[in-house]
């Protein structure tokens, strides 16, 4: 589904991504971990279109692309659930959900897609009409899930989804993407703090340090590579 080959990023002249390459086919849950400022967010914004390469290519279902604009990309199915929630907090609840529907699919799809994310995340059920400014982080952070499920996408990216939250916000949180994973067998791409959770759920796992992927496996190889479990898990 999504293709990355030699992806080099940056803000300056120096890159924050060096020949990135990496793969999630259909229905996989794939994770992406590192220490800060490894560029992890970085990638997500170039697959979102936020940033231009320098170099390399970004492919999704078979096609480059590189030339399409960052508006059009949830069009395509990709939808991303930025760091810091970033939720519209002079709008209600449901409101920030129709804007997340606003793609042909999300439109196409939104009551039955309403009711799914209600249903997923009652508390959002609850809250329908209160500004979503208002709310707790951990409820801010189920509200931007829910807008980026409202567009119906073929990609869920979701980066730091647990940042700022207390544990058992985060374990409820990771709890239901397992769900609406199983329930939809919805494509993920994910980039998380908690590293020792983060390689429990995926696929597919990458490590990136300093740009570049030092590592990459199944969850099964990356639990038990040394190097993994030293820096990442406390082992």
């Amino acid at each position: 589904m999504l293709t990355i080959d030699s992806l080099t990023v940056g803000y300056t002249a120096t890159p924050v991504l060096n020949k990135v390459s990496l793969q999630v086919k259909p229905g996989q849950l794939v994770a992406v971990v590192g220490p800060n400022g490894a560029g992890k967010s970085t990638l997500f914004k170039t697959i979102s279109g936020v940033l231009t390469p320098m170099a390399g290519s970004v492919f999704f279902e078979g096609k480059d692309i590189a030339s399409i604009p960052a508006a059009r990309r949830p069009h395509l199915g990709i939808a991303h659930v930025p760091e810091g929630r970033q939720v519209f907090p002079s709008l209600t609840v449901l409101e920030n959900l129709e804007l997340g529907a606003s793609t042909e699919a999300g439109r196409l799809h939104w009551k039955t897609n309403l009711d799914k994310i209600l249903d997923w995340l009652p508390r959002l059920a609850e809250r329908r009409d209160q500004l979503a400014g208002t709310l707790s982080g951990g409820e801010q952070q189920m509200l931007a899930i829910g807008r980026g499920l409202a567009s119906a996408p073929k990609l869920l990216m979701l980066d730091e989804p647990s940042m700022g939250l207390s544990p058992v916000m985060a374990d409820f949180i990771f709890e239901r993407l397992t769900q609406i994973r199983r329930e939809t067998q919805l494509t993920m791409l994910l980039v998380e703090q908690r590293v020792a959770e983060a390689i429990e759920s995926a696929d597919f796992g990458y490590v990136l340090e300093a740009g570049s992927v030092v590592l990459q496996g199944t969850h099964e190889v990356l639990s038990q590579n040394d190097r993994v479990r030293q820096a990442y898990l406390g082992m």
